[in-house]
């Protein structure tokens, strides 16, 4: 991974309150919508395709109980072939 993992816990523990909700946004290729669907644990959740059709980007909100789910959230994704978190 190119990020910091304990500096990225320690702004989320900063800046939010958990439990709480917490608003995740990446792009993917289309053809991973599916993919990133299975990493997400949201209560409401949005896709808006790009002009080409070739990526989707998705937004997404969730009850988070610790910072550790959150970031458990982005090492999932990390894992996805194109995805970008936002």
């Amino acid at each position: 991974m190119s990020w910091d993992i304990e500096s990225f816990r320690q702004k989320l523990e900063d800046q939010h309150t958990f439990p709480g909700t917490y608003k995740f946004k990446f792009i993917v290729p289309n053809e991973q919508r599916e993919a990133i669907l299975k990493v997400l644990p949201v209560d409401d959740v949005r896709f808006r395709e790009s002009s080409n059709g070739k990526y989707v980007s998705v937004t997404a909100s969730g009850k988070m109980k610790t910072s550790q789910g959150v970031l458990d959230v982005y090492i999932a994704a990390n894992k996805i072939e194109g995805c970008i978190a936002l």
